[in-house]
């Protein structure tokens, strides 16, 4: 059975999308931590772990996620883009991408945005924009 986010992947299910090629996807997370929080993901590869990645897709996948954090980094001024990778409510590979002023930004325990569906849209489309001069 197909995750949530190889749903949302293929356009079966909504997102503000940041990114795209042929083998992954970056999209906003519909809770974040921090305006412009992004998840990044293989398209084609369900595991769980990180670690259990082929090498192509795991190089690959922090590859893209270097370009998305480049982009995002440009579009939501901020001092870092934080990177984690927890990987324990969705069961399939993801990295998260939080732009940073401070180090507690990045405390997944914090109470998580509740954003406007046209700032998101706006926010997505600032990352895709720095993205595609990449």
């Amino acid at each position: 059975m197909a995750t949530i986010f190889t749903k949302i992947a293929k356009g079966e299910i909504p997102s503000y999308k940041c990114a795209e090629n042929d083998d992954f996807y970056a999209f906003l997370d519909i809770s974040p931590l921090a305006e412009g929080h992004t998840l990044v993901i293989p398209k084609n590869v369900e595991d769980d772990y990180i670690f259990n990645l082929d090498d192509k897709t795991y190089e690959g996948l922090w590859a893209f996620a270097r370009k998305v954090a480049v982009a995002l980094k440009k579009a939501v001024p901020c001092k870092r883009v934080g990177v984690a990778v927890l990987g324990m409510e969705v069961p399939h590979t993801h990295i998260h991408l939080v732009p940073l002023q401070t180090e507690g930004d990045m405390d997944f325990r914090k109470a998580k945005l509740q954003l406007e569906p046209s700032r998101m849209q706006e926010i997505a489309n600032n990352i895709f924009a720095e993205y595609e001069k990449l």
